[in-house]
């Protein structure tokens, strides 16, 4: 199944590879691009849906590693399958550690790039799913005060409201009343929603308090 409202890159400096490779992603029903030189590539807008970017490790100008440095560096999402008749393991293992989705040596079966293609843009889609959320739980989170968020972060940690209250030198029916206002604002009704939503936003988790009063 191909997903929705995705785009395939495909970059190489050889006009028959391009040609080749935009006729096998045609032919499986992929939405496709060819560039000539990574740096045309880098001048298009980024697609805003999944997507990913077939490219020669090797090419004249700017190489496919360093297009991949050049993603990372402003952020981008596409993801990456590099192809070459001149890899190395080393250069492999970098573009892997780098996040790249695989290094595929020339001559490759078609049935394997298309593999690659299809995990490339589930990838691609998932992480997209996860920036979306994160991104809408750091917006509900910058709705808090800055003492709701001290509280909100005590709770987490799975503090009493007593505790909370010692922790903070404030009243307890204060804390209950920050604590109710911080489950409003983030719209959870539980800790454990709370402590998921906090996750998802990738907020530092405060340490639990050494402090603490008895029960």
């Amino acid at each position: 199944m191909i997903v929705p409202d995705s785009l395939v890159f495909a970059i190489d400096d050889d006009a028959s590879v391009r040609k080749g490779l935009t006729r096998l992603l045609r032919s499986a029903r992929y939405q496709t691009e060819a560039f000539n030189s990574a740096s045309d590539f880098l001048l298009r807008p980024p697609h805003p849906g999944p997507s990913c970017v077939i490219v020669d490790v090797r090419m004249p100008g700017v190489t496919g590693i360093e297009l991949q440095e050049a993603l990372i560096q402003r952020r981008r999402e596409e993801q990456l399958i590099f192809i070459t008749g001149h890899g190395n393991i080393s250069m492999c293992a970098k573009a892997m550690k780098a996040g790249a989705v695989d290094f595929l040596p020339k001559p490759f079966r078609n049935e394997d790039l298309l593999q690659c293609v299809g995990r490339a843009l589930n990838r691609s889609a998932e992480q997209r799913r996860r920036n979306a959320e994160k991104t809408s739980a750091r917006l509900l989170l910058d709705a808090l005060t800055p003492r709701e968020f001290e509280v909100m972060q005590l709770v987490i940690t799975g503090m009493l409201n007593k505790q909370i209250a010692a922790e903070l030198g404030t009243a307890e029916k204060t804390v209950k009343v920050h604590r109710g206002r911080v489950m409003q604002k983030l719209r959870v009704t539980s800790v454990a929603e709370l402590v998921r939503l906090v996750e998802r936003a990738c907020v530092a988790r405060a340490t639990r308090a050494v402090r603490e009063t008895k029960v």
